[in-house]
C-alpha cells in the first residue's frame, strides 16, 4: 500500500535509494517530447526516457515539460515513463579526450573503447568575470601569414571567421590546429551539422600533420539527431574549460554556427515560440552570446588558463547582413572575411584584408611582428587601388608607381599561401624582414616562391642560434638584425 501511495506522488524508491520523479509522455513531435507529471524539474536538466534515451528540459508551459530529445525519438511514444533525478547535464572532461572522436555526450565515436575520465563538468555553467579575467598579452600563432602579421590573434580572444561557402574558412582554421603542434595549446574541433565525409576528411588531416594528438572532436554531423547538433558547441567549450581551468590554453573551432542556429530554428518552431527576423526566436543572440562569453584568459589564482573561439559563420554572396552574421559579429573581438572575388582569383587564403579586423590581437603580437607589419595593410590595399588605376591605361606610370606595383606584387605572393601548410613565427618575420629592406620587390614570382622555401634552411645552416633567439626574445635585436642582413646578402650571391 505505501508503495502504491508513492507511486501516486511520482516518487519511487529503488533497493539503491534512488529517488526520482517519474512522469508521462504527453506527445512526441519529431524530437520534441512534452510531458506531464514533472513539477520539480528545472530548464537544464537532464530526464531519461523508459527506453534509456536521454532528453535536456528546454522549456514549460503551465501543464507541460518540454523535453529536447539526445538521440533517436522513433520508439518513444505517448504513455511511455520519463525519469528525473534531479541533474544538471554534466558529462565526462579530462585529458584522456584527446586524440579520440566523442559526440556531444561525450560518448566515443571512434570504436577505441572507453575514455577513462578526469572530472564530469556542467555543459552549461556561469561564464568568468570580469574580475576572474585579466588582458590578454600572448600570441595565438595562427600559421597564416596575413593573420599573424596584419590582423593578429590572441590567445583568449573569439575571432570570427565569416564568408561564403567553400572559400576556406575551415581550412584557415585547420590550419590554425596544425600550427598549435609543439605549443603546448589543446584544441577542440567541434563540427555541426556537416556531413560525415567531410568530417573525415578533417580527421585525415589532423593525423597527417601529427596534430590529432592534441585535438578532441566533438562530432555534431547531420546525421545525428538535432538534439545532439544542438548540444554540440556547447559540449566542446566544456572540454575547452576542463584544460582552461587547470591552466592551459586550449583553441576551440565552432564549425559552423550557421547549422547550429538552424537547428534552433527547427526547435523552437517546434516549441511553437514566435518567430522573428528570418524566423530565429529572439533568443538566438542569447544562446550565442552565452557560448561566446565562455572565452577567456583567466588571472593567476585561477590558473592562468585561456580559451579561444574560432566560430565560422557561412553567409550567401557575401552578405554580412544577415540576422545569424550580424548578431555574431556584434559577440566576438574581430572577424576574418573570407571573399569568394579572391578565392577565385587565387588569392589564398582568401582573407579581404580591407573587411578583416581585430580588434585586441595586437596587444599581444611580438614586437618583432609588430614593427614589420605596422604598414603591411595599408601598402597592400594602397597596391589594390593602383592595380585597378593602371588596368585602365596601358602607359604613362610614373616610377613611384612602377616601384609601388612591384612591391605590391611581392607583398601579395608572401602572403599567399598553400592550404595545410601553416608557416612559423620565425620564417615569417624572415620573410618580412627580406621584404622591409626591399630586396624581393625586383624578384620574379618564381624566385620570390623559391625565397620562401629556402631563406630558412639557409639561415639555420649559418648562423642557427637567430632562430631561437627570436622564439625567446620575440623581437630583432641589431645583433639578429645585422646578422640576417649578412644571411640575405650570402643568399642572393649564391643565387
Amino acid at each position: 500500500m505505501e508503495e502504491v501511495n508513492n507511486k501516486r506522488q511520482g516518487l519511487e524508491f529503488s533497493s539503491a535509494f534512488e529517488v526520482r520523479e517519474v512522469g508521462k509522455i504527453k506527445s512526441v513531435q519529431k524530437f520534441i517530447v512534452l510531458a506531464l507529471g514533472l513539477p520539480s524539474c528545472v530548464s537544464g536538466q537532464m530526464v531519461e526516457f523508459s527506453n534509456g534515451v536521454k532528453g535536456l528540459v528546454i522549456g514549460f508551459t503551465e501543464e507541460e515539460v518540454q523535453i529536447l530529445v539526445l538521440g533517436s525519438a522513433v520508439d518513444l511514444k505517448a504513455g511511455d515513463e520519463v525519469y528525473n533525478k534531479g541533474e544538471f547535464l554534466k558529462l565526462p572532461v579530462g585529458k584522456n579526450f584527446l586524440g579520440r572522436i566523442v559526440n556531444s555526450l561525450c560518448e566515443p565515436q571512434d570504436g577505441k573503447g572507453p575514455i577513462e575520465p578526469d572530472d564530469f563538468y556542467p555543459v552549461f555553467r556561469d561564464v568568468p568575470g570580469v574580475m576572474d579575467r585579466i588582458p590578454v598579452d600572448q600570441t595565438l600563432e595562427t600559421g597564416t601569414l596575413s593573420i599573424d602579421a596584419i590582423i593578429p590573434i590572441a590567445k583568449g580572444q573569439r575571432q570570427l571567421l565569416i564568408g561564403d561557402r567553400l572559400t576556406g574558412k575551415t581550412t584557415v582554421a585547420v590550419d590554425a590546429i596544425i600550427s598549435q603542434k609543439g605549443k603546448d595549446v589543446n584544441c577542440i574541433y567541434c563540427c555541426i551539422g556537416k556531413t560525415y565525409s567531410n568530417l573525415l576528411k578533417i580527421v585525415d588531416i589532423l593525423r597527417d600533420k601529427g596534430a590529432l594528438d592534441y585535438t578532441i572532436i566533438v562530432s555534431g554531423i547531420a546525421s545525428t539527431s538535432v538534439g545532439e547538433q544542438y548540444l554540440a558547441p556547447y559540449t566542446a567549450a566544456m572540454l575547452g574549460e576542463y584544460f582552461m581551468y587547470n591552466g592551459k590554453d586550449a583553441l576551440v573551432i565552432f564549425d559552423d554556427l550557421t547549422r547550429h542556429a538552424w537547428v534552433y530554428r527547427q526547435i523552437s518552431l517546434l516549441l511553437g515560440r514566435a518567430p522573428g527576423r528570418e524566423a530565429y526566436p529572439g533568443d538566438i543572440f542569447y544562446i550565442h552570446s552565452q557560448l561566446m562569453e565562455r572565452a577567456g584568459y583567466l588571472k593567476p589564482e585561477l590558473g592562468k588558463g585561456s580559451m579561444t573561439f574560432f566560430p565560422i559563420v557561412e553567409i550567401q554572396q557575401g552578405d554580412v547582413t544577415g540576422y545569424i552574421s550580424t548578431n555574431i559579429i556584434s559577440m566576438t573581438d574581430g572577424q576574418l572575411y573570407f571573399s569568394t572575388p579572391l578565392f577565385n582569383k587565387g588569392f589564398r587564403p582568401a582573407i579581404d584584408l580591407g573587411l578583416s579586423v581585430s580588434r585586441i590581437g595586437s596587444k599581444a603580437q611580438w614586437p618583432a611582428m609588430r614593427a614589420f607589419s605596422r604598414t603591411l595593410r595599408l601598402e597592400y590595399l594602397q597596391y589594390k587601388e593602383l592595380l585597378q588605376m593602371t588596368q585602365l591605361r596601358a602607359t604613362g606610370l610614373s616610377k613611384e608607381a612602377e616601384a609601388s606595383l612591384k612591391r605590391g606584387e611581392a607583398i601579395t605572393q608572401l602572403l599567399i599561401q598553400d592550404k595545410n601548410q601553416p608557416v612559423e613565427m620565425e620564417r615569417q618575420i624572415l620573410w618580412l624582414f627580406a621584404l622591409n629592406l626591399g630586396v624581393l620587390d625586383n624578384l620574379s614570382v618564381a624566385e620570390i616562391k623559391k625565397f620562401k622555401e629556402t631563406f630558412l634552411e639557409k639561415v639555420k645552416e649559418q648562423e642557427p642560434e637567430i632562430i631561437s633567439e627570436l622564439r625567446e626574445r620575440k623581437e630583432l635585436t641589431k645583433e639578429i638584425a645585422e646578422k640576417l642582413r649578412k644571411c640575405l646578402q650570402r643568399y642572393f650571391e649564391e643565387v
